[in-house]
């Protein structure tokens, strides 16, 4: 099996050296930085093992390494996959699978369009690992495995193998879900982020400021988590008028066991995870000033989020006639936001 992965963030490193541990994988990375990358990924996994994965190759050239391989997997964020799917689509074989370690940030509306028709198209509606890299280019700690991944499909003529294939090389269960709108369509981040931000800033204007960051989930209030709520029952009737299984997507309420707004706002609040992660702030204030705080609108907060998640989700309620006047009024203040 010879993989080539894109992307050298926190979990390319950790595909890299995982699936180069493999016993009879072959893995290449393309790479905008290939001088920075050593021939072999060392991933610290939380079981204290340490697994060594040896790259075959290393280069920024797609014509190199994009023909010869069975699979290409993308760890990219939704703003680089339009720019990566150009450029491997001409060196693609029929045959070769492409695949997203996540889903939600456009990668099946990118490839439909810009990838040659028949394709085999993958991608997971959770990334497979908790990642982070520790020294670029060669070693990374592999944080956290998941029990259990789930995958989509589009025009792949065995999917099952496909799914038996992928399950082999990152020796965790994987089902198949019943839809590729399952993994496409999400309402976690592209959701969940607006929402709060939108709730923290939507009567903001030029000049205001604060003292410190806001706290983005310690502080999170009835309002957003009520504003979150009715975002997702629009999202939920989308999902229905796409023939989505009712379980295949939870309700936020269900999966965050939480049936008010307050319920919700408590449970977000408490999570141990999110503790201590700051609004998308910048200081504004003169040098030798004490700090003060404005929105940071070019943040990945706003930058992924937005264009790269709850975009998708409003176009395609656009496309199927159904109405989600609260996501189309959040996504809209988004996007103006982006253009300060």
């Amino acid at each position: 099996m010879n993989i080539c992965i894109i992307g050298g963030g926190n979990l390319g490193h950790v595909c890299a050296g995982f699936l180069a541990a493999q016993p009879g994988t072959t893995v290449t990375m393309l790479s905008g930085r290939p001088a920075e990358w050593g021939e072999t990924i060392a991933v610290a996994d939380p079981d204290g093992c340490t697994l060594h994965g040896r790259l075959a190759a290393v280069s920024n050239d797609a014509a190199t390494l994009v023909p010869r391989a069975d699979l290409v997997l993308l760890c990219l964020p939704g703003f680089a996959l339009p720019e990566t799917l150009r450029r491997i689509a001409p060196y693609l074989a029929e045959s070769t699978a492409v695949g997203s370690v996540v889903s939600s940030t456009g990668f099946f509306f990118f490839a439909d369009e810009l990838l040659p028709p028949a394709t085999p198209l993958f991608g997971f509606q959770r990334v497979p690992f908790i990642a982070r890299t520790t020294r670029y280019g060669h070693s990374a700690d592999l944080k956290g495995y998941k029990p259990q991944l789930h995958l989509a499909t589009r025009h792949a003529a065995q999917p099952e193998t496909l799914r038996a294939t992928l399950e082999t090389l990152f020796r965790t269960p994987v089902g198949l879900l019943g839809s590729w709108y399952e993994a496409a369509l999400t309402n976690s981040n592209p959701l969940l982020h607006p929402a709060r931000l939108y709730d923290l800033w939507h009567n903001w204007h030029e000049g205001e400021t604060t003292p410190r960051p806001p706290l983005f989930y310690e502080e999170w209030t009835d309002a957003a988590a009520r504003l979150y709520i009715g975002m997702d029952e629009e999202f939920q009737q989308l999902l229905r008028r796409l023939g989505v299984a009712p379980s295949a997507v939870p309700p936020v309420t269900d999966y965050y066991d939480s049936p008010t707004p307050a319920a919700l706002a408590a449970k977000l609040r408490a999570i141990p995870a999110f503790k201590g992660i700051e609004a998308p702030v910048r200081n504004v204030a003169p040098a030798g000033t004490p700090p003060r705080y404005a929105p940071d609108f070019g943040s990945r907060y706003f930058t992924e989020d937005f264009p790269y998640g709850l975009r998708f989700v409003c176009e395609t309620a656009a496309r199927h006639n159904v109405s989600t006047p609260l996501l189309d009024r959040v996504y809209r203040w988004g996007t103006a936001c982006l253009a300060r």
